[in-house]
């Protein structure tokens, strides 16, 4: 097989705030992609379908998504390699590492809340490593607010010029369809359930066959509104999209199908191929030769039948074999990747091949880790995936004493996925966990329980907040272990962490030991 043209791969990540519609959105895509032949119902319970992308027990009985997913489908000649985050704030960790991974972007926003506070932290996520985005408007078959009113708090919260593709005919009761300011068409409601349908091609906003489909009292409306939609915003200049400048935005209902190929074609025509990748010593482009990637998710159990676990590996260069050898570069090893696996949410298929841009699943026992760079032999370090200190310090209280070994690998496990950090005190021998939001917390315990079988629960630790800690001199740092013993703790790579007991005791003692610094997030070395 010839390697693909240099833009046939389109990998995304789907971000919003929760009950946006991003799983939703996730479900129509793959299906208008060909990946599935029936939506699954994300609001479904009992023995009705699931959503294809949550396949955790927590997420089917809860709705939501917790943990990212990757599912992969074609359409037009084009790879799209779909990255589904979690919308809730207590998985930011697992969001930011898995948009370490993508080269754009979809905002999921609801159009009668706008722009809400996770969509803006996770905005600004994207800021942060020039990550391009396109907006979807989601449910305007339902009452929601001016979509002049939307465009302008998206360019005046997001700093954004924006650049509407198509536009509503009405929304909520009166909603009559969506027009596509460009290639002048009208997709009109069908059905009882008033899905997405019949396309119809019109002339421009003028074409007097538009009364055919819209009252005359709504028709004037409309025709003023798109006139404005046409004449009041800039053209779309990829390049400045590209740049993260400027956001192309989508109207639609993705539960009612609407907006959902539009979406895919403005992915298709204006999202970015696989881009360059930074690393030290030096950035990585994708039309180099020589394979590398790094890894961005462990995920254990995806197949409780197999106890499996899974590394999430982003090809950033070369042409990757099913079979290959590559270097892990943080050990030294050669590693044989002889099941390579592409995704499609839990289910998969061996990856024969991969290229730039391509997510492939890696099976091992715990030998790979999140920023993990394997490469052919050259000792190059992705960078930008750090662990974030925690917010929550809690304990775990064991049900039963006789499963202690099981514990200790389930929390192991999770903390090596990311799903909490964990730390060993120096003194004691009650491990602690540590999280970014309370449902993480739950997350646990469901998860001991379903996956591993310990009973557990949750009890208070004696610490509230922690740091990581590094000194130029390493006398200054063994100073201060020795003078803070009781207060320290190791995390799963043996790196020095001090346990506070309140926000005060940690800036008085950052203040105090003015030799040592204290971070928030750690890299891999």
């Amino acid at each position: 097989m010839s390697a693909p043209a240099p833009n046939a791969r389109r990998t995304f990540a789907i971000i919003s705030h929760p009950d946006a519609g991003k799983t939703t959105l996730t479900e129509k895509l793959l299906l208008f992609g060909g990946a599935i032949h029936l939506a699954g119902e994300v609001r479904a319970r009992g023995n009705n379908r699931r959503a294809r992308s949550d396949w955790m027990k927590i997420e089917q009985q809860r709705g939501i998504s917790v943990t990212s997913s990757v599912m992969t489908f074609e359409r037009g000649g084009i790879t799209f390699n779909l990255l589904d985050t979690p919308g809730h704030e207590d998985f930011s960790e697992d969001t930011y590492r898995t948009l370490t991974a993508v080269d754009s972007a979809v905002m999921v926003i609801d159009a009668a809340r706008g722009i809400e506070a996770q969509t803006r932290k996770l905005f600004e996520v994207c800021r942060l490593r020039d990550v391009p985005i396109i907006t979807f408007v989601n449910k305007v078959d339902r009452e929601g607010r001016d979509p002049f009113a939307l465009l302008d708090e998206i360019a005046d919260q997001l700093a954004l010029d924006v650049v509407p593709l198509t536009w509503p005919v009405g929304m909520g009761g009166q909603f009559r369809g969506l027009y596509d300011l460009r290639a002048h068409t009208l997709t009109l409601p069908e059905g009882d359930s008033r899905t997405s349908g019949r396309v119809v091609p019109l002339t421009g906003i003028d074409d007097p066959a538009l009364a055919e489909f819209v009252p005359a009292d709504e028709l004037a409306t409309f025709c003023e509104q798109a006139e404005l939609a046409l004449g009041g915003y800039a053209e779309l200049d990829p390049d400045l999209y590209r740049k993260g400048a400027l956001t192309p935005v989508l109207f639609g209902s993705a539960l009612k199908d609407f907006g959902v190929g539009d979406l895919i074609a403005a992915l298709a025509a204006y999202a970015p191929p696989p881009r360059v990748q930074h690393a030290t010593p030096r950035d990585v482009t994708p039309d180099e030769p020589a394979v590398t990637g790094f890894v961005f998710k462990v995920q254990a159990n995806m197949n409780p039948q197999h106890r499996d676990r899974i590394a999430f590996f982003r090809v950033c260069s070369g042409r990757f074999r099913r079979g290959m050898k590559l270097k892990q570069v943080a050990t030294g090893k050669m590693i044989a990747i002889n099941s390579p696996i592409f995704f499609f949410a839990a289910d998969r298929e061996i990856a024969d091949e991969a290229f730039p841009g391509d997510i492939i699943g890696i099976p091992n026992h715990g030998v790979l880790r999140v920023g993990d760079t394997l490469t052919e032999g050259e000792a190059l370090t992705f960078t930008g995936i750090p662990n974030f200190a925690p917010e929550i310090l809690r304990r775990v209280r064991l049900g039963d004493p006789t499963k202690s070994k099981q514990l200790r690998t389930a929390l192991t496990d999770m903390a090596e996925e990311g799903v909490t950090q964990l730390f060993r005190p120096m003194i004691g021998s009650q491990w602690i966990v540590g999280v970014v939001g309370q449902l993480q917390l739950e997350v646990l315990i469901s998860r001991l329980d379903a996956e591993y079988k310990v009973d557990a629960g949750i009890e208070p630790s004696p610490f509230d907040t922690a740091r990581w800690i590094a000194a130029d001199e390493p006398a200054a740092l063994k100073s201060f272990v020795d003078q803070h013993k009781s207060a320290m703790a190791e995390d799963r790579d043996g790196a020095p962490v001090f346990m506070a007991r309140d926000q005060w005791e940690l800036n008085y003692t950052a203040q105090r030991e003015t030799a040592v610094r204290f971070t928030a997030t750690r890299e891999r070395a």
